[in-house]
């Protein structure tokens, strides 16, 4: 270490180390590469060449989110190499739904100190993330911030950016009462609801990581199941069938995420039971001291995007999908309604 930055060390603030950790990073971001990339990692800024010659009139889409705290049972679990992952399927799925085919991504990193592990563990999963959706990983930043954070706590942040072609922009302005409303399964909790999740199973159940739940596998495994990256089966739909409307459930689950797609005078009439519900999810619910429609704004509940297309569409949508019919557009105001299953008597 350079006698220059001892004092910034003590701080709490390896530069060197940061830098030797760093120093890898352009031979493995070459698995994550598009050909308009141009210049080296470690500039000042990541440089992509605008060029978009099969589109009409090309619209950038850009996004930005964390994944919030599935952090912690990460750094519970000691387990960091699908944190990454998660982060870049959150962030593409968000602009997928809107018809883009994601570009590039960046990341920021910021903890107490710079662990090398962790860091190249998050690193991977970046890359396996973009490398499946297609799109580079540019850049990013990683901040040592003691102070500010403390121990193995770390926070980890997404930018994405996409084009899509102008006319083909799914915005929902064509739903009509009678389309079909196809939810695709997600994996799990996805990166939304850890707070209460945690709430439930560790302070009200006092569940331990390593506890198996009824029906479903280890506790810790059935957490980090990675966010589900639906581009695939939208782009196979798209390829055959117009898509009206597509929401990704995140926070807020279908109660709040549905009718940003909306327009006005329709609602989102959703069937409950009209798909399967996890072990994870019925723990989840028969413990949660909240009404239905809580449960269905907090967590996805098992469904992590939902397409909306013509009745006649539906059926193939399904098949494209693997998806469930779970619901139907019908007139009312930018609502989504839970219509309970009728049970036998």
């Amino acid at each position: 270490m350079s006698d220059r930055l001892k004092a910034y060390a003590r701080a709490g603030v390896d530069v060197d180390l940061g830098n030797k950790v760093k120093a890898g990073l352009p031979a493995l971001l070459k698995t994550a590469h598009r050909p308009e990339v141009l210049g080296k990692i470690g500039g000042f800024g990541g440089l992509f060449r605008g060029n978009f010659p099969k589109m009409r009139d090309p619209v950038l889409v850009a996004s930005i989110d964390g994944v919030g705290t599935k952090i912690k049972v990460a750094v519970l679990l000691h387990r960091h190499e699908t944190i990454g992952e998660d982060l870049v399927n959150h962030c593409v799925n968000d602009i997928a739904v809107l018809g883009a085919e994601p570009l590039f991504f960046l990341d920021y990193m910021a903890s107490e100190r710079l662990d090398p592990d962790r860091f190249r563990q998050l690193i991977a999963g970046m890359i396996r993330g973009c490398r499946k959706a297609g799109c580079a990983l540019i850049g990013g930043e990683t901040a040592q911030m003691p102070g500010i954070y403390h121990g193995a706590d770390y926070d980890l942040v997404g930018t994405i950016v996409g084009v899509v072609d102008r006319a083909k922009i799914i915005d929902g302005k064509s739903i009509r009462p009678g389309d079909a409303i196809i939810g695709l399964p997600s994996s799990g909790l996805h990166t939304n609801g850890f707070s209460l999740a945690r709430e439930i199973l560790f302070n009200q159940l006092g569940y331990r990581l390593d506890a198996r739940i009824s029906g479903g596998g280890m506790l810790g495994d059935e957490l980090m199941r990675v966010h589900t990256l639906y581009l695939p089966q939208i782009r196979k739909v798209r390829e055959k069938l117009k898509i009206k409307g597509i929401a990704h459930i995140t926070g807020g689950g279908l109660i709040d995420n549905i009718p940003r797609i909306l327009p006005e005078k329709v609602d989102a009439e959703i069937q409950l039971g009209s798909w399967t519900i996890s072990p994870l999810f019925k723990l989840l619910a028969s413990a949660a001291r909240v009404d239905n429609e809580e449960l269905h704004q907090v967590f996805n509940m098992g469904i992590g995007m939902v397409l909306i297309v013509a009745e006649k569409d539906a059926a193939e949508t399904i098949k494209l999908t693997r998806g469930k019919l779970i619901g139907r557009i019908v007139k009312g105001s930018r609502r989504v309604v839970l219509k309970e299953s009728k049970k036998k008597s």
